[in-house]
């Protein structure tokens, strides 16, 4: 297991215990949270995800060459056992399930799949945050809102709209650009959001760098 002192003022696993953590999505961005969140020394930590690692994954995400035709949830277990030592649950999608984890990274790509997830979460009994990202080669966000508070969910609710109105960029061949370090970005506000809601701190300011660069918008 990994030596966890020079953070445990920061983040204590023994103190967060066996409280679970999801991770709906582990591509360029939820590879990189899953990874984070087991070197904290999350414990209870699930993932879903039901696409097979392909080369062009390589460059934006965790996984390297040789977990090339492996599920990712599968991969990401043996890249996370290899770094960290520490195991995760695996499961290949996200289908509807309500009863999650404490804490639910939703980093996802379609909106439709966002809205799916806010409506079967609404009151849940066992959800206290959802952290959401959305990314750019050269831009992104950090949303996270309380299924549990019907204002957050409203305001959260507000900037969701119809993946037909969505604006990807594409590279020549036609496919959607993503960049290596916007993700490690998104990725590390992402996860200093969880740290804050460990440390009680419920109220968070919006950051920005630049212009076009990522933002933490709690809702």
């Amino acid at each position: 297991m990994i030596d966890t002192t020079r953070h445990i003022d920061v983040f204590n696993p023994g103190a967060w215990g066996q409280r679970r953590v999801d991770v709906i999505g582990v591509g360029a961005i939820g590879s990189k949270i899953a990874l984070s969140l087991a070197k904290l020394g999350v414990q209870n930590l699930h993932v879903w995800d039901h696409d097979v690692v392909e080369a062009h994954n390589i460059a934006n995400q965790v996984y390297g060459a040789s977990d090339e035709g492996l599920l990712k949830v599968v991969a990401l277990q043996d890249r996370i056992e290899e770094l960290t030592g520490c195991a995760i649950t695996q499961h290949e999608r996200w289908g509807g399930e309500r009863n999650l984890g404490e804490v639910v990274f939703l980093p996802v790509d379609s909106m439709a799949v966002r809205r799916e997830f806010l409506e079967a979460h609404r009151l849940s009994a066992s959800t206290r945050l959802v952290i959401e990202t959305r990314m750019g080669a050269t831009h992104g966000q950090v949303l996270s809102y309380r299924p549990n508070d019907p204002a957050s969910l409203s305001r959260y609710e507000g900037t969701l709209f119809s993946d037909d109105d969505a604006e990807v960029e594409a590279n020549a061949c036609g496919t959607a650009i993503t960049v290596g370090p916007t993700g490690d970005i998104i990725s590390g506000f992402a996860v200093w959001r969880f740290l804050r809601y460990v440390a009680g701190e419920d109220v968070e300011p919006e950051l920005a760098i630049g212009g076009r660069s990522p933002q933490l918008v709690q809702l």
